[in-house]
């Protein structure tokens, strides 16, 4: 184990942030009291999720004409139709219903040093939608209409460290994307900040080292969307790591990679050309129309829900939500419900001593820039079941078939609670095998991990499942 004190002082060149990714016990918040302190915090949060009818709901309600279910204040968010037209040869146009929330909203985590290296302020948050209720957030997760006090509940806490004037050093600040398959154009600033001064404590936040978060998130629907989103905007290491070494040869390979000084397959320039260019030739047309509008399209509503008549994709429900921490005591909300599990997965191989990552340029209904960089496989398999097989996502049986001795990460992670319902995706990296075929076509190339971790640091270029496995894949150094 390396000393918080001792260590640094012996090293001055070794990157702060990459001695706190080698801790696990550093004497200020043990690893081996988070579970504790998680399970108090359970207890005390108590919170009951029950969903209800539309009917039910309290402030929010179907508009009269559009049928779109709208909040009555006019913030938040709501609930519309999108016509989408794209160049897809298999369903190539459809309706749904989509997530419209103009607000952007803030993900930051506070960062203040003890004896030299960098703690992170964690939170243990309830939201609706997650599965096991409490989940560890980060600093602060505020849409604008909360922050704002639309909802006339209290303020929310440490904002003042990312938005007032005593803001203290910014380590990461950049606009970041959401799930674009149910959300449209949805943005959401994402902010890591380092303070000096004091901080004020608070039951329900905990100081972690890098290395306590990432050992957590080998923990099935623990550490939450906007923690994985926020933590994979961190810069890549720039100095000696000053951690021990990695426990096997895959470990090393990740450390290696992500180190920088090697040539990638696929220089920088190369792969935004490549991404611009399918952006340029790809046709993604979206047009706003009134929810009922999407009846002839596979979707019906009745009193508890909207659902495709087909039984995939998606339901969208309502609950009403009673929390005794939160900024408000009660509410009710309509939150999107998928019908299956998704697998996001991505493949890797050393190419010239370096690892790569096999991404692809994914088209989702509410992109806002037509496509982003995504993971291997990103789908609900469900959603192709007796689909024809060119319509298949590439290289999906392959990740559903891979030897386990090459399952390099296997998590169960639940996407953002907040606006869904038990959301979850399983997050896989898999090494290739020998004789893996990974000749890229039109729509994947092969990137280098640290040319992920640096493309991460800004706006529109990696999705939020891609950055959510890439925080993943850090856990592997």
């Amino acid at each position: 184990m390396i000393d918080t004190g001792q260590d640094v002082r012996e090293r001055p060149r070794a990157d702060p942030y990459g001695i706190s990714a080698a801790l696990l016990d550093d004497g200020i918040r043990p690893l081996a009291g988070f579970d504790a302190w998680l399970t108090g915090r359970q207890r005390a949060q108590r919170h009951r999720i029950t969903r209800i009818p539309f009917a039910a709901m309290d402030g929010w309600s179907f508009e009269p004409g559009t049928g779109n279910l709208v909040h009555h204040s006019g913030r938040f968010f709501s609930v519309e139709g999108l016509d989408v037209h794209t160049d897809r040869r298999w369903a190539g146009h459809w309706r749904q219903p989509i997530i419209v929330q103009p607000e952007v909203g803030v993900l930051g985590i506070l960062v203040k040093r003890f004896g030299g290296v960098p703690h992170l302020l964690m939170q243990a948050k309830m939201e609706p939608g997650n599965i096991n209720g409490v989940q560890l957030s980060p600093t602060v997760q505020a849409t604008r209409s909360n922050y704002t006090g639309v909802h006339g509940g209290r303020g929310v806490p440490y904002l003042n460290h990312f938005l007032g004037a005593d803001r203290g050093r910014v380590i990461a600040d950049v606009l970041q994307s959401e799930q674009a398959a149910w959300y449209l154009h949805k943005r959401n600033r994402n902010m890591i900040v380092e303070v000096t001064g004091p901080v004020e404590e608070h039951e329900d936040f905990r100081w972690l080292t890098l290395g306590q978060i990432r050992q957590l998130l080998h923990r099935d629907h623990l550490v939450n969307m906007d923690t994985r989103t926020v933590l994979a905007c961190l810069p890549a290491p720039d100095g000696p790591l000053g951690a021990a070494p990695p426990r096997d040869r895959f470990g090393a390979l990740v450390r290696q990679s992500m180190a920088g000084g090697f040539h990638p397959v696929t220089p920088t320039a190369e792969l935004l050309s490549w991404l611009t260019d399918v952006r340029t030739r790809r046709q993604l047309v979206q047009r706003r129309v009134p929810l009922n509008d999407t009846a002839g399209h596979g979707w019906h509503r009745d009193d508890d829900g909207i659902a495709h008549r087909d039984g995939r994709y998606f339901t969208v429900i309502a609950v009403h939500v009673e929390a005794g921490n939160r900024e408000v005591r009660s509410w009710s909300q309509p939150l999107i419900a998928p019908v299956d599990q998704g697998v996001v997965a991505l493949i890797v191989k050393p190419i010239g001593g370096v690892l790569h990552a096999l991404v692809q340029a994914r088209v989702d209904a509410g992109a806002v820039n037509v496509a982003e960089l995504a993971a291997t496989v990103h789908c609900q398999p469900g959603n192709y079941r007796d689909v024809p097989a060119e319509a298949r996502p590439a290289y999906l049986d392959e990740v559903l078939t891979s030897d386990p001795a090459r399952i390099r990460y296997d998590v169960v992670h639940t996407e953002e609670g907040g606006r869904f319902y038990h959301a979850r995706n399983r997050y896989l990296v898999v090494e290739a095998g020998p004789d893996f075929d990974g000749t890229p076509g039109d729509h994947h190339r092969w990137v280098s991990l640290r040319q992920l971790s640096r493309l991460a640091r800004h706006y529109n270029y990696l999705n939020v499942e891609l950055r959510s496995l890439l925080a993943g894949v850090h856990t592997l150094q």
